[in-house]
């Protein structure tokens, strides 16, 4: 795709780097790292390997979008593989449209809350993803993010359960590994426990179970076999909390943290069964999974499951505006709409004119573009470029589903996990160089094992596709020898 980029002046870019540097704090970003203000290895007198990549390199500043590509303050283009963050679906090109639907609204009214009254865009919006969701998820709540959107789940969930004289169902069980949100409440949930320490006794009591990565796993082969034993898993963290204490069973439809986690065949199916067993509430985190990311809507839709709610956000605006919801089903929306009940929970922000706004466009040119069609169309390409990768020693394994895909790093043909020095010089050092170099955004993680993960704008091409996956291999070539890998 053939673009141009404008011609940054060096006191432009110096400036910004300044003031980043003396006023911006960055999130999840180890701030002396990112800013070059780390002290040197004493022992070598170079930055340690924790850094070696992100002190050597200025932070990074994107200014302009186009298409499925941002331009830095240098002007450098970069190939966005990772969708801002699983956020920008429809890439960067639709600024005017959005800008007219924005526009509109605030000429027309700028702002309303729902609290005790309501505008029609949020009506609107709600019909609109009631409409296109599975099932009777027929009910929506409105956030600003996905952390606000799990924790108002919660709140609904305990609201229901106090409504059908349950209120002793103050417990929930989630997946090691997973990523559910920040706030503390959200933070709960999730299960990276070095997300969690050090922020105190967490909120509410929740149970983590294994999470559903089949690399390494003994029974792996036996995918039957595999998924009941998962199974069987829930089932006992049930029993040890108290069938009649637990309120939510909360898991994504693939797990991002860990890579990619897909479920084994008839894993939701088992959850759904379990939780009508024991009256529980299924969720569906898809807040990554949802808005085209699976080629469906929510995410969920291929394991022909209703939960009981699903949470969202990032791709419910294609990130053009900040956004998120949680659908809720029918059974759990009329214990709201009990004379006694008030549901106690709202968000200044939630549903706001222009979000909703922005979204019914969003929605409007995924059907009118035919996003969710070319995610379907173009993901068996997408997967046969990803699986080519195993052919590099450094690639031990290669998972995702739709456009979300993550390459498993390891130490030799035997799979072995890098140890934790290994894994800052490679993750947080080498890589990060590395992908900048080559021009694309990729994100290199170890909440789990060591991954490199891609999210394309689902407006890629099978040209674009075959773009990253070809900088992917250059950048894992080079990152094999780094790690002293034979190629």
């Amino acid at each position: 795709m053939a673009s141009t980029s404008t011609t940054p002046t060096a006191s432009g870019h110096d400036e910004l780097q300044r003031a980043a540097r003396e006023h911006l704090l960055l999130h999840f970003t180890k701030q002396a790292a990112a800013y070059g203000t780390e002290a040197a290895d004493p022992a070598v007198g170079e930055p340690g390997p924790a850094t070696a990549g992100a002190a050597r390199d200025e932070l990074l500043v994107l200014e302009r979008g186009e298409g499925p590509y941002v331009f830095d303050t240098t002007g450098k283009r970069h190939v966005d593989a990772l969708s801002s963050l699983y956020c920008a679906q429809i890439g960067y090109s639709y600024g005017e449209e959005f800008t007219a639907a924005i526009g509109q609204q605030l000429a027309t009214l700028p702002f309303n809350t729902n609290w005790n009254t309501a505008h029609p865009a949020s009506i609107r919006l709600a019909e609109a993803l009631a409409q296109r969701a599975p099932g009777d998820l027929n009910h929506v709540f409105f956030t600003n993010g996905g952390s606000e959107a799990v924790e108002s789940m919660w709140k609904i969930a305990l609201e229901y359960f106090r409504s059908t004289g349950r209120p002793q169902r103050r417990k929930a069980i989630a997946r090691k590994n997973a990523y559910h949100g920040v706030t503390l409440g959200a933070l709960a949930f999730t299960g990276v426990p070095g997300y969690k320490d050090g922020f105190g006794t967490p909120p509410i009591d929740v149970t983590h179970v294994s999470n559903t990565n089949a690399f390494r796993a003994e029974d792996a082969g036996d995918e039957a076999a595999f998924c009941a034993r998962l199974l069987d898993e829930v089932r006992e963290a049930i029993t040890a909390a108290g069938a009649d204490e637990v309120a939510v069973i909360i898991a994504e439809p693939v797990q991002n943290a860990g890579g990619c986690l897909t479920p084994p065949a008839g894993y939701w199916k088992g959850l759904r069964e379990i939780c009508d067993e024991h009256g529980i509430l299924l969720v569906a985190d898809s807040v990554i999974c949802g808005f085209g990311r699976m080629g469906n809507w929510l995410g969920i839709e291929h394991e022909d499951v209703v939960p009981d709610m699903v949470t969202t956000a990032k791709g419910i605006t294609s990130a053009y505006v900040p956004g998120g919801a949680v659908f809720v089903g029918d059974k759990v929306a009329e214990a709201l709409f009990d004379p006694s009940i008030v549901l106690r929970h709202g968000i200044t922000f939630g549903g706001h004119p222009v979000m909703a706004a922005a979204a019914l466009k969003n929605i409007e040119i995924f059907e009118r573009d035919g996003v969710l069609e070319n995610v379907r169309a173009l993901e068996p390409h997408l997967r046969a470029g990803v699986e080519s990768l195993l052919d590099l020693p450094i690639v031990g394994d290669v998972r995702g589903k739709g456009f979300f895909w993550a390459v498993e790093l390891v130490k030799d043909a035997e799979g072995t996990r890098y140890d934790q020095a290994e894994r800052d010089d490679l993750l947080r050092g080498f890589l990060p160089h590395a992908l900048r170099e080559a021009g694309i955004v990729a994100r290199a993680d170890d909440r789990g094992d060591s991954v490199l993960q891609i999210a394309p704008p689902l407006i890629a091409d099978a040209a674009l596709l075959d773009e990253i996956v070809a900088a992917l291999r250059v950048v894992l070539t080079a990152a094999g020898e780094h790690m002293g890998l034979a190629s």
